[in-house]
């Protein structure tokens, strides 16, 4: 059971203005920049509307036109995934990823995830938050025997790609040494998005050349995770993987919402996390969405005080201010999911992510001074899992320290987060915490989904669906039509081409 103390929270308090009678510069901006109580108390029924328009939204077979796309699968995947564990285990979809991944475990030392948007994003967001920081620069025995991890088929970049074959090249030389194997996945649920669909010809290459053309490794070390229908599933059947070998998105699950699925499953349980507490971390997030009150609601909370300080305040620069530098990724996977979910029809925040205290030395001073278009929601975590380094006192005292020798790390990080919120608070910049207790694969799985939920509650609030990616689509087939109707094209004619489209 869940304890009371691994529930993740958020709080908004220091963004409510005050409602005392007593009138000064800085109460006259918190006025005008902080959300109002009398705003906020009237949502909760909005709030309740949605989350029942939501909770209905899972059961529909046929959703009318002005729900299309509807891409609900997401909210009770987590769950469904668990229960079916418990009654097939190995036969279920979650032991079929166990499975693979345990095969890719202990027959390679090197593992790639090729693919783009959600398709990487989910399982680079787990690998780097709760992987170890250096990971692939670890031996294997420091790794307990699990693979090195790269990202690739997120971009059109020929010096990366080639810099990693390159790698590659130089460390893998024997296939019948397993610390020398590698493999990779190959994610895409259409198998048309372009980046992933080169770099998967390119990797396929290079594997063919160095295990052998025939060779049963071919298909031990790729790993297909794709939709039910669609050119990357036909590719991977035409090559002679077996159903069992390829891993599946549900129809009814967008690319940026994939994070449960094998896309982000894959990769997690390839490096040895516990999946089986990812899941229920998420749906343990759902269960509180879709039962608790809004005062102990932060699916609720989150998605109504940030539509509140966009519709209502301006604040439609939304800076994920990240105060670990472990989740520096997760500021990445939310920058795309609210872009893509609720940037239309010419509304829609843009998302920054900025990892702390790092960043307070660039950004820092815009964010203090600059425009007041900004709300700011700190990703905070309680409790550090490695023991504390402290700062020390020496003999030798010309950097002045000493006078906090008896400080640690987290104090420091501390005083800097509490810094940077009184400076918040003193200037009228709006500021909310999101708080884990410590970074699990639980409390990531309730982040994650927390944010997902929150970002449907609030399309439905803004009337803008959060689900497809229009211009995405535009994007693509805009690019599949200029590389087919100019061929090798000198990169001096591209302004003049593009001018011409």
């Amino acid at each position: 059971m869940q304890l009371p103390d691994e529930n993740i929270e958020y709080d908004y308090r220091r963004l409510v203005a005050s409602t005392t009678d007593a009138w000064t510069p800085l109460a006259e901006l918190q006025a005008k920049h902080f959300l109002s109580p009398e705003k906020l108390d009237p949502m909760r029924t909005k709030l309740g509307a949605i989350r029942g328009q939501i909770a209905s939204e899972r059961e529909l077979q046929n959703p009318p036109a002005k729900l299309q796309p509807l891409q609900v699968g997401y909210i009770d995947l987590p769950q469904k995934l668990l229960d079916q564990f418990r009654r097939k285990g190995d036969q279920s979809e979650l032991g079929k990823v166990n499975r693979i991944a345990t095969r890719i475990r202990e027959n390679c030392d090197r593992f790639i995830v090729l693919g783009i948007g959600g398709s990487y994003l989910a399982g680079r967001v787990l690998f780097e938050s709760l992987c170890h920081a250096h990971h692939n620069e670890m031996p294997a025995k420091m790794r307990m025997g699990k693979p090195r991890m790269y990202f690739e088929g997120n971009n059109l970049d020929n010096d990366a790609v080639q810099e990693l074959i390159e790698l590659f090249d130089h460390s893998c030389v024997d296939p019948d040494m397993p610390e020398e194997r590698w493999g990779f996945t190959v994610i895409s649920k259409s198998g048309s998005t372009l980046e992933t669909a080169a770099a998967f010809r390119a990797f396929r290459a290079e594997a063919a050349r160095f295990y052998g053309p025939k060779s049963e490794w071919l298909r031990k070390m790729i790993v297909p995770v794709t939709g039910m229908k669609g050119k990357l599933r036909d590719l991977c059947k035409a090559d002679g993987f077996a159903d069992e070998d390829i891993l599946t998105i549900p129809d009814d699950i967008g690319d940026r919402y994939s994070v449960f699925t094998p896309a982000g499953l894959l990769p997690a349980a390839i490096v040895g996390l516990d999946v089986r507490a990812l899941l229920l971390g998420a749906a343990a997030m759902t269960k509180r969405f879709l039962e608790e009150p809004f005062e102990r609601n932060p699916v609720l909370q989150f998605a109504a005080v940030n539509y509140l300080m966009a519709e209502e305040h301006g604040k439609t620069t939304r800076v994920m201010n990240i105060w670990n530098k472990k989740l520096e990724s997760v500021g990445s996977w939310y920058d795309q999911l609210l872009s893509e979910s609720l940037g239309k029809a010419g509304r829609g925040p843009t998302p920054i992510s900025s990892v702390c205290s790092r960043d307070v030395h660039s950004r820092g001073q815009q964010y203090q001074e600059g425009t007041r278009d900004k709300l700011f929601n700190n990703l905070i975590v309680r409790q550090c899992k490695q023991p504390s380094i402290m700062v020390g006192h020496v003999e030798r005292n010309e950097d002045e320290l000493n006078a906090i020798s008896r400080r640690s790390y987290p104090d420091l990080l501390e005083a800097s987060y509490r810094s940077a919120s009184e400076v918040y608070l003193e200037s009228a910049r709006p500021s909310a915490d999101i708080i884990l207790p410590t970074v699990t694969e639980h409390t990531m799985g309730q982040l994650l989904q927390m944010l997902m939920l929150a970002t449907a509650v609030e399309g439905r609030l803004a009337g803008v669906n959060p689900y497809g990616q229009p211009g995405v689509d535009v994007y693509k087939n805009n690019l599949m039509r200029i590389l087919k109707a100019t061929p090798n094209l000198p990169k001096g004619e591209v302004r003049d081409a593009v001018k011409g489209v």
